[in-house]
């Protein structure tokens, strides 16, 4: 992880990047830092003077990526929902308030506008535009967040995400799946970037190597897993609509789609749209994503995060998911 010092500079580097369409790799070693925060005042409003309702989350996101490069706008689309900030007193980060997260996905999509443009160079491009198998061309044996995190993760996957039988893709696999030993599962495909992080994956029963950004086809037949798994790499997608609309084809109906995230990441290689914003608006996007695809229905979100004390304020590494349900019958 990187000092505050470091990330800070690195995030104006990518900020006057993005600003110039221009994506240039700063450093050779990647660095691995939180999203940066977003500021607030006392009195409720953001560092522009907008009031946390002033703008619905559609706007805010559309405007985080065009004007918000100099200074992003916080908003929440519901009047309801506390305005008071909440940051992680080391990191800097905005936290959500129990609930947010829950509460970013519409109840109903009909007439909400997408809040990305699928086909952006710009919303989708990243400050390293190096072809994403140099990156990954050496293992990385490590977890991306904390010990805590590792284990809501793998509980969550375990026995919630997973059932005795299921045919799982883990997508964007490494290392590990965070599948407890011992779970009675079918098949689990890993399909990532790196040959010996996905030999070393115990939970694996076969695994296939591709670069999602290269080509977002997946190399399954149709209707062949009752679960596709995403973890903490669904940030770096540059064609996530794509991949989820392919997500929905191997799916059979009825199956799931599990995508987990947190607020670390490489921020060389994540797109644009989720750089600039925060975790509530990270889970509105997947949401987004998935309900641009077509082929999904149900998504919901859920905070994973360990809570603690009097205001239930999120200690540690915080970490969520966002589900759908492949329909039994084509939408």
């Amino acid at each position: 992880m990187c000092l505050p010092s470091m990330r800070n500079r690195v995030v104006i580097v990518f900020l006057l990047a993005m600003a110039t369409d221009t994506y240039a790799v700063t450093s050779k070693t990647p660095a691995f830092v939180s999203t940066p925060p977003r500021e607030a005042r006392s009195d409720g409003h953001d560092k522009l003077g907008l009031s946390s309702i002033d703008k619905t989350r559609n706007q805010f996101l559309k405007d985080a990526l065009v004007g918000g490069i100099f200074g992003l706008v916080a908003s929440i689309s519901n009047p309801n929902v506390a305005s008071a900030m909440v940051t992680d007193p080391q990191t800097g980060i905005a936290l959500p308030e129990e609930g947010e997260i829950e509460m970013a996905i519409p109840k109903n999509w009909d007439g909400v506008e997408s809040p990305f443009d699928k086909n952006s160079k710009s919303q989708f491009g990243r400050l390293d535009s190096t072809p994403d198998s140099i990156f990954y061309t050496e293992p990385r044996f490590v977890e991306h967040v904390d010990e805590n995190a590792v284990k809501l993760m793998t509980e969550y996957i375990s026995d919630e995400a997973l059932q005795s039988g299921d045919s799982v893709l883990d997508l964007c696999s490494s290392w590990t799946s965070h599948i407890k030993s011992g779970k009675d599962l079918q098949r689990v495909a890993g399909l990532g970037m790196n040959l010996k992080e996905l030999e070393s994956n115990p939970s694996l029963t076969e695994w296939k190597i591709r670069d999602l950004n290269e080509n977002p086809k997946l190399p399954y037949d149709d209707a062949s897993f009752n679960v596709v798994l995403c973890q903490l790499s669904i940030d770096y997608l540059t064609q996530p609509v794509k991949v989820i609309q392919e997500i929905s084809r191997v799916l059979k109906p009825g199956g799931k789609i599990h995508i987990l995230f947190s607020n670390r990441l490489f921020l060389s290689k994540a797109v644009a749209v989720w750089t600039g914003a925060d975790d509530v608006d990270h889970a509105y996007t997947v949401g987004a994503y998935i309900n641009e695809s077509g082929g999904f229905e149900n998504i919901a979100a859920k905070d994973l995060s360990t809570r603690k004390g009097r205001g239930r304020r999120i200690t540690g590494d915080p970490l969520y998911v966002v589900s759908a349900t492949k329909p039994n019958t084509p939408r």
